[in-house]
């Protein structure tokens, strides 16, 4: 097993891009693309919005202060420790109340791929170059010293539990909550009606979906892409990969549907 200590110190942890108009895309980079999550800021009038929170390996807070400047609020699309490591630092945490258990009493995380379940590991294993898994999921550290092995989540109770068809209102932007179940009992999307934009966490990217995981259920992942396919949908910001264009939208859905309905 490689020594963790062998890693590279990354400077800038986090990377950030402009997305669009107000929605800035931030980026893990050094953690290994089976776990990196987007991080979408949206700034408002009002307020501002995080869709999800990262993996929490280092402070959002400390690398990103002038997030913080306006008390932001975060919502976090299901309870996935890749996409709620960094929700302990928000004094608002929004979500779906179907995940209120989930940041309240977070998954076991881990960087170390040795303590992935196997199914995991062999899913990383095979998009690696001769088969095999790294021993880590990052190939660099935050800082010198950091210990690997100390990595978990904090556990970070929703202030805001949602249902379907609450909203989160920016003042000159309003998203609804749209509960699409399936990856997770309570995972859901923010639909912004008057642009088009949705936010679809894990629901929909353009890679493999997983709806096979012990919380999952593909009779709900296919009732909720219906409805994700019905809606107007002009870009999504998905929790990974890159941004996804309406026929995008549409493409991935319908390939997604069509798989389990076959």
């Amino acid at each position: 097993m490689a020594n963790e200590q062998d890693l590279p110190v990354r400077g800038a942890w986090f990377e950030r891009r402009e997305a669009a108009r107000g929605i800035s895309w931030i980026l893990e980079p050094s953690v290994h693309g089976f776990l990196r999550s987007n991080i979408w800021h949206v700034s408002g009038r009002d307020r501002d919005l995080v869709v999800d929170t990262g993996m929490g390996i280092t402070s959002l807070r400390s690398s990103l202060p002038d997030l913080f400047e306006r008390d932001p609020i975060a919502f976090v699309t299901h309870g996935h420790y890749d996409h709620t490591g960094g929700a302990y630092e928000f004094s608002r945490r929004a979500g779906h109340v179907e995940e209120s258990g989930m940041l309240s009493e977070p998954e076991e995380a881990t960087l170390m791929t040795a303590e992935l379940p196997a199914s995991f590991a062999e899913a990383m294993a095979a998009d690696e170059p001769g088969g095999v898994c790294p021993d880590f999921l990052v190939d660099a550290l935050p800082y010198a010293g950091y210990d690997l092995a100390s990595y978990g989540i904090r556990p970070a109770p929703l202030t805001d539990p949602l249902v379907d068809g609450e909203v989160i209102d920016l003042g000159d932007r309003v998203l609804e909550v749209i509960h699409l179940p399936g990856h997770t009992p309570g995972s859901a999307a923010l639909f912004d009606h008057a642009s088009g934009a949705l936010f679809t966490g894990d629901v929909l990217y353009d890679g493999e979906l997983l709806d096979e995981l012990p919380e999952s259920c593909i009779d709900d992942y296919l009732k909720s892409m219906k409805r994700l396919l019905a809606l107007d949908v002009s870009l999504a910001y998905p929790g990974h990969e890159q941004p996804l264009s309406r026929d995008d939208v549409q493409r991935l859905g319908s390939a997604y549907m069509e798989q389990r309905l076959s």
